[in-house]
């Protein structure tokens, strides 16, 4: 399953991702990973969530991005949740339409069975009407 954290930047979309993976993350019977643009909230991350810099990696468009995250799975069968933070930087989907990325996503999510939480820098008036039901928290 997919869940968005939608609003404008500066609304506190990730003061609210990083909330709920160290709140997560106390229960969690898997593994938890959780990806961003940089590497600036690790000291802000429970020690047991594995932190990714998608920064370091060669993803030039949101394609190379789904495979990026089927790789990450294909190595740990264990992960029950992933945490997307910065979802337009971090896929490189800045300027695309990012419907089909997500739905892709969900497919993946449906697969693996891991959630996937993700923050996008959008109003919930910007989204695709099919991603509506997604919206876990709108800023």
């Amino acid at each position: 399953m997919v869940r968005l954290i939608v609003g404008n930047k500066g609304k506190g979309k990730t003061t609210e991702i990083l909330q709920r993976v160290n709140a997560q993350i106390k229960e969690a019977k898997g593994s938890i990973v959780y990806l961003d643009k940089s590497s600036k909230h690790m000291y802000e991350l429970n020690n047991r969530i594995r932190l990714i810099d998608v920064s370091r990696y060669p993803i030039e468009n949101s394609e190379q991005f789904v495979g990026f995250i089927c790789g990450i799975i294909s190595q740990d069968h264990d992960i029950e949740s992933m945490y997307l933070d910065g979802f337009l930087k971090c896929s490189k989907a800045e300027n695309d339409d990012i419907t089909r990325t997500i739905k892709e996503l969900d497919a993946v999510s449906t697969k693996f069975n891991i959630e996937f939480v993700i923050s996008l820098s959008l109003d919930k008036e910007e989204l695709d009407s099919s991603l509506e039901d997604m919206v876990l928290v709108a800023l």
